[in-house]
């Protein structure tokens, strides 16, 4: 099951890259009215993402059999309380992890926190909201998911004042909901200062200075980064700030470990072709 989901992240990489490059962080760049409107609508409208809309999604091209399994656990909760309920929802996470689908995911976990409390639940929750608002980016559900993820991740540190992990999701999140962009950052900072090898703050430090184009900084993060947890997605990254600061040949070793390690067919295809111009 890890392996497939490693899989689906890789496959979102190469669109990702689009999508973060394309975009500023929201904040650091001055905004108009109209823009501050959109936001107020945006927010209107995803009001309505919940456990229920997103499992609707979520259960699209799944086997019917698993299907069939969570709509049943769902249709039970519908009915429940107390300890049943709350052991419904266990089994009902452990169906969205098993299948990859972090946003059904994070709301279960949002409601098991609920019941039952807890430092390690709404991290949990926080987590699997970030992976799904982090593979939903160009979609109207991710401003809800990372307002999820950043009420989440603040619930889990006000429980534990001294969880970093908690920390550098919810400075991830700040960030990305785009109210106050340096408030986060001056989190994963904290974080990093804190703990310099910190997974999670490094690579959301990483990918914020990709996407104000500061590559220099992006190229230390995601070396920190791969010392502490190689993964084809941080090579690729790390090949992608070589690349956009003229560093032909250490991009093209990167590029080539990202491949060797996703064994990837579709990823492998765009990194030979990267390869090839930059050997041009």
């Amino acid at each position: 099951m890890h392996k497939t989901k490693q899989i689906i992240v890789i496959a979102l990489v190469v669109v990702l890259m689009g999508v973060l490059m394309a975009q500023p962080i929201k904040g650091l760049v001055k905004r108009d009215n109209t823009e501050q409107e959109q936001e107020a609508t945006t927010n209107t409208e995803t009001e309505a993402v919940n456990l229920a809309s997103v499992s609707t999604i979520a259960k699209q091209g799944l086997n019917a059999n698993l299907t069939k399994e969570i709509a049943e656990v769902e249709a039970a909760l519908s009915n429940s309380s107390g300890e049943e309920r709350l052991n419904l929802l266990k089994k009902l996470a452990g169906h969205w992890d098993d299948v990859a689908k972090p946003a059904p995911l994070g709301f279960t976990y949002e409601e098991i926190a609920k019941l039952e409390p807890s430092h390690d639940n709404w991290l949990k929750a926080g987590d699997a909201f970030t992976a799904a608002y982090e593979n939903l980016q160009d979609t109207v559900l991710a401003p809800a998911l990372t307002q999820h993820a950043q009420q989440a991740y603040q619930k889990a540190l006000d429980l534990n004042p001294k969880s970093l992990d908690a920390k550098a999701g919810l400075g991830t999140a700040i960030v990305n909901i785009g109210g106050a962009p340096m408030q986060g950052i001056a989190l994963l900072m904290e974080v990093v200062k804190e703990d310099p090898k910190n997974l999670k703050a490094n690579t959301s430090l990483g990918m914020f200075s990709m996407r104000s184009r500061q590559f220099d900084k992006a190229v230390d993060r995601f070396k920190t980064v791969i010392e502490i947890q190689p993964s084809a997605e941080a090579w690729f990254y790390l090949a992608t700030s070589y690349e956009n600061i003229g560093l032909k040949a250490e991009a093209i070793k990167a590029f080539q470990q990202s491949k060797t390690i996703a064994a990837d067919p579709s990823l492998s295809q765009f990194i030979d072709r990267k390869i090839d111009e930059l050997n041009k």
